[in-house]
């Protein structure tokens, strides 16, 4: 078996310039005002009964977390080759502490004793959510923003972070990722 090496691409790595996707901007301040309302839900949660570290992660570093993951979402750290021709995984703008904080939820769960079963479920789901639009921009970006992907997981981070019995809903038709929301009765909270 012959093995042979690929050249260096010539040039800088920077030396593409990164063309935005159409609706780049607009699906991105979506994003991060879905964070922001998702963030408000988390914080507006029952504290706990005693003070203690779980309750400073429920109403500090998870709002946080996700207010700064959902606002930081950058196309252009996706997944792409290095000049020597490694692949390296993009990061979709947002930092390992800040993910490490989102990851967290599934094993804290046990922990929010004082929540409903059902607000256990919601947490679950918006931490889930921001997991996943972080990975949809760092690994495929173009696909997210253009086909409505983005868009739908901040329907369902919308969904799930929903206050006090308030769905929200897409308000009429709109360009891909454009998104209006209304808010409309819930048979559930």
């Amino acid at each position: 078996m012959t093995l042979s090496c690929l050249p260096a691409p010539a040039g800088p790595p920077d030396d593409v310039p990164f063309e935005p996707w159409e609706g780049q901007e607009v699906a991105l301040a979506g994003a991060a005002a879905a964070g922001r309302r998702a963030a408000a839900w988390v914080r507006s949660l029952p504290a706990p009964p005693l003070p203690g570290p779980v309750g400073a992660w429920l109403t500090g570093e998870l709002p946080d977390a996700i207010e700064t993951a959902m606002g930081d979402l950058d196309p252009e750290e996706c997944d792409h080759m290095a000049p020597d021709g490694r692949a390296v995984d993009g990061t979709g703008g947002v930092d390992a502490g800040t993910i490490s904080t989102l990851t967290a939820a599934p094993g804290v769960l046990s922990e929010v004793d004082w929540l409903t079963p059902d607000q256990q479920v919601r947490l679950l789901a918006v931490a889930s959510a921001v997991t996943g639009a972080v990975r949809l921009i760092a690994n495929d970006p173009g696909t997210a923003i253009l086909h409505g992907l983005l868009a739908r997981l901040c329907a369902v981070l919308d969904h799930a972070a929903r206050p006090g019995g308030v769905a929200w809903a897409p308000a009429g038709a709109g360009e891909p990722g454009v998104r209006e929301w209304i808010a409309s009765p819930s048979p559930t909270t």
